[in-house]
């Protein structure tokens, strides 16, 4: 009875977790766009992460206690896969793409948690879920394609950043739930900020913010952008979505990809940014393969 209850709740509150996600990490495209105002993308990056550092730091820094010796090395590579990485590549993308295109390419994220699943984990796949993977691939081809030809001020090379940071994430689930499953969610999130926040400061230091901050105003507007980002987006945020993954699938956990681009959208629109009707098109086609992709596991799920 009392595992027929944690089922159920686990069932509920998956849901709850994936809602508060695609609103938070939703929000998060803009709040690196007006952080890139007063901070180069490196700064952004190395700054989220220290900041991020601290807030987990003061709650979470017993926890790290219960991960062994032997997982340490899978802390090490999700730290790089879901952490470091990702964080300096979004805000080098976009120092030239929008926030809400920005949001549409990372909903490859699925995709890439699938494939990677496969290929490295063998989780099995069906034929549902290859043509869902191709599809998204092409519908990301017509953004970048679409979104090359609308915004030409806007350099869409770029876009290669964002898709090796969704390439780092669906790796990085992937290793969550094999080798991290039975560890505390905030234990996992704060160990990959024990390895990312050293590097991180030496950042920071060698491109002289702490001197510049001081006398810079748009630094420090930016720096409340990237506060908000940090604890909401990044420390909050990670914990919620590792307790996701272990609650639920790989595949539904980044499904909250699904819903992201919605509020991205918003907010951008809010911003003055503007879409044509061929880069919707793209950001559907690729939430139809993400959808084909996912309808298995969800079905397997109910």
């Amino acid at each position: 009875m009392i595992l027929r209850n944690t089922v159920m709740d686990n069932a509920k509150l998956k849901w709850i977790y994936l809602a508060l996600l695609s609103l938070i990490w939703g929000s998060s495209f803009i709040l690196i766009e007006q952080a890139i105002k007063g901070l180069d993308f490196v700064q952004v990056g190395a700054l989220r992460i220290t900041v991020t550092a601290i807030f987990l730091f003061s709650v979470g820094l017993n926890k790290v206690k219960l991960i062994k010796r032997s997982q340490w090395k899978w802390i090490f590579w999700t730290a790089m896969a879901g952490s470091l990485f990702p964080v300096f590549l979004f805000a080098l993308a976009q120092e030239q793409l929008d926030s809400g295109v920005t949001s549409m390419l990372n909903s490859l994220t699925p995709l890439h948690t699938v494939v990677f699943g496969v290929l490295l984990f063998g989780v099995a796949v069906s034929k549902r879920q290859i043509f869902g993977v191709l599809i998204g691939l092409v519908g990301a081809l017509v953004l970048i394609i679409a979104g090359a030809n609308f915004h030409e001020s806007q350099n869409y090379w770029y876009s290669i950043f964002v898709l090796m940071a969704t390439l780092g994430y669906g790796l990085n689930v992937n290793m969550i739930k094999k080798y991290l499953n039975d560890v505390n969610a905030l234990a996992i999130v704060t160990g990959n900020f024990v390895i990312i926040v050293i590097p991180a400061l030496l950042i920071l230091i060698f491109t002289g913010f702490f001197n510049d901050i001081w006398h810079n105003e748009a630094m420090q507007k930016a720096l409340g952008y990237v506060v908000i980002l940090s604890f909401f987006g990044t420390a909050i945020a990670k914990v919620i979505y590792s307790r996701l993954v272990q609650i639920s699938s790989p595949v539904f956990a980044s499904s909250v990809t699904y819903t992201m681009p919605v509020v991205a959208i918003f907010w951008g629109v809010l911003d003055g940014e503007k879409l044509s009707p061929y880069q919707v098109l793209g950001g559907v086609i690729i939430l139809l393969g993400v959808y084909l992709v996912n309808k298995k596991a969800k079905q397997k799920e109910k």
